[in-house]
């Protein structure tokens, strides 16, 4: 059994969840990564490192099990940084298929879903004095309509989660368990979109992990200050 407390992130990209698990694991967890083209084993980082198709919710037990397999114990903390997207034509936010929609659903809310329950009997397992938290990855299109089409199924299925995250952070934050919805922002507090900063990330993750400050469900957070209310 691991000594070390176990992260589990769930979307390992080159820049949010590089940094992320870079940061958890320095902080001393043992650190998982999923991604599609995992190569399994451990990474040059030392990360076991698990394949896995986040657009198909079935696959999210075998993921947790595969943790537990190699260290005896449960993720204490998972980061959900999947996401998808499917582009309209144009404008027209009705040009996409409804059943693209329902895809990108899959890996931006379902997936999330069915990650969230199978944290939570793991935590219930637990017997360490390690914080039980799930991040999701989010951003503002869950308090604004965002005039950007391109994005209109990654904000449908970031809004829903949103719900989600609210909503079991309620119900299960009387158990010690946290859920955070965790968004970049600007200064100002506008929308980052692809001007996320991973390191920024990384910082505030790690200190959602430890438990520290007084951070609501809904974390907006701004790079060098942390948490900071909109």
């Amino acid at each position: 059994m691991s000594s070390k407390p176990i992260a589990l992130i769930l979307g390992s990209g080159p820049r949010v969840g590089a940094a992320v698990a870079k940061q958890l694991s320095s902080t001393g967890y043992n650190v998982a990564v999923v991604s599609r083209k995992a190569a399994g084993g451990k990474t040059a980082e030392g990360y076991l490192s698990i394949q896995g198709d986040l657009s198909n919710p079935s696959s999210i037990p075998a993921i947790f099990d595969a943790v537990k397999s190699e260290y005896q114990i449960a993720p204490s903390v998972v980061v959900y940084n999947a996401a998808a997207l499917v582009p309209p034509n144009g404008d027209d936010i009705f040009s996409i298929p409804a059943e693209a929609l329902a895809n990108t659903l899959n890996t931006n809310t379902v997936s999330f879903y069915a990650a969230a329950q199978q944290a939570v009997k793991g935590w219930e397992t637990l017997t360490t004095d390690a914080k039980k938290v799930f991040i999701y990855t989010g951003n503002k299109s869950n308090t604004t309509i965002l005039p950007i089409p391109l994005t209109l199924t990654l904000s449908v299925g970031k809004s829903a989660s949103s719900y989600l995250v609210g909503a079991a952070d309620l119900y299960y934050s009387k158990l010690g368990y946290r859920f955070y919805y965790a968004d970049e922002r600007t200064e100002d507090g506008g929308i980052k979109g692809m001007q996320l900063d991973g390191d920024a990330h990384g910082e505030f993750f790690a200190q959602l992990a430890s438990g520290q400050g007084e951070v609501p469900w809904h974390a907006t957070f701004v790079k060098g200050k942390g948490y900071v209310k909109f």
